[in-house]
């Protein structure tokens, strides 16, 4: 059940997706479980100001939430391990060449980079030509 952790194997089955969703990131500063019950965030992370949610564009605009940038997001099909090095640095490094920012989400199997809506098609082309030069 654990991840690859070979760069050069890792960048060369990256096969990345670009999800067809537009998404947010939101700050409430009081969260609680009805609010997780009725926004069913993607993604979710506890900081000292308050607690960051990765939502779905409309759930946020239905529930009134202020945001700033609109995102999509590009899920990397090949199941890295969480102790991988060197993956998210290239990743960030290809985007970074094109003037793409990159917010990056390790998950159990796979990462997410959330990339700027107006970006995103040249952001999967990047990524896409990365995993066939590794």
């Amino acid at each position: 059940m654990g991840g690859e952790t070979d760069l050069n194997t890792l960048l060369k089955g990256l096969s990345p997706e670009l999800l067809p969703e537009h998404y947010v990131f939101v700050t409430l500063p009081n969260f609680n479980l009805e609010q997780f019950n009725s926004l069913k965030p993607l993604g979710m992370f506890q900081e000292v100001e308050g607690t960051t949610l990765i939502l779905n564009e409309a759930a946020a605009r239905d529930a009134g939430l202020e945001f700033e940038g609109v995102f999509r997001c590009i899920t990397c099909k090949v199941h890295s391990s969480l102790e991988a090095v060197g993956m998210t640095a290239a990743m960030s490094a290809a985007l970074t060449g094109k003037g793409i920012s990159a917010n990056v989400v390790a998950a159990f199997y796979h990462d997410h980079i959330f990339v700027p809506s107006a970006d995103a098609d040249e952001a999967f082309s990047t990524l896409a030509a990365l995993a066939e030069i590794a």
